[in-house]
């Protein structure tokens, strides 16, 4: 007769799904961090949004929203929020008139830096069981799978969002 045994789990779909384990990683390790923003006084959203855009160049809305993995409505209404307070600033963009570009200011900075400073830590304890190498690899392979699949991305997030 054949018992439930370790094999069992290994013949489960999800088990060895790569999008699976992808969303579960990122769930429980970004969910170890978001812990600590919310500690600091920012909401999730907040704390994509201005690591997205801390060191980098202005951004189109529809690239932050993106790059924070955050629906592009939400990310109107906390740029709204975010520029009373003075933490980013819309700009227009120089040949198209259509997009807004948007920048964090130096108190944005300011602001997020001691988060960013955490969550380098927080990085650091998650992949140092793994060792140097092995940590390069995987973020290396990452970069490489997002930049192969960013092009259909965004005509799909568009509909989502329409």
């Amino acid at each position: 007769m054949h018992h439930m045994n370790a094999r069992a789990d290994d013949d489960r779909f999800v088990e060895n799904y790569l999008p699976a384990l992808l969303a579960q990683a990122s769930q429980l390790i970004s969910g170890e961090f978001h812990r600590i923003a919310r500690a600091k006084g920012f909401s999730v959203a907040e704390w994509r949004v201005l690591a997205s855009l801390a060191g980098g160049p202005p951004i189109s809305i529809s690239q932050l929203a993106q790059v924070s993995v955050t629906k592009q409505p939400t990310v109107t209404r906390l740029i709204d929020r975010m520029e009373e307070r003075g933490h980013v600033r819309r700009l227009a963009h120089e040949s198209d008139r259509r997009i807004t570009l948007v920048a964090i200011t130096a108190a944005g900075t300011r602001q997020v830096s001691g988060l960013i400073k955490l969550a380098r830590e927080h990085e650091r304890r998650v992949l140092e069981p793994f060792g140097l190498q092995r940590a390069a690899d995987l973020k290396k392979t990452l970069k490489e799978m997002i930049a192969q699949h960013a092009g259909g991305a965004r005509a799909e997030d568009a509909l989502d969002d329409e």
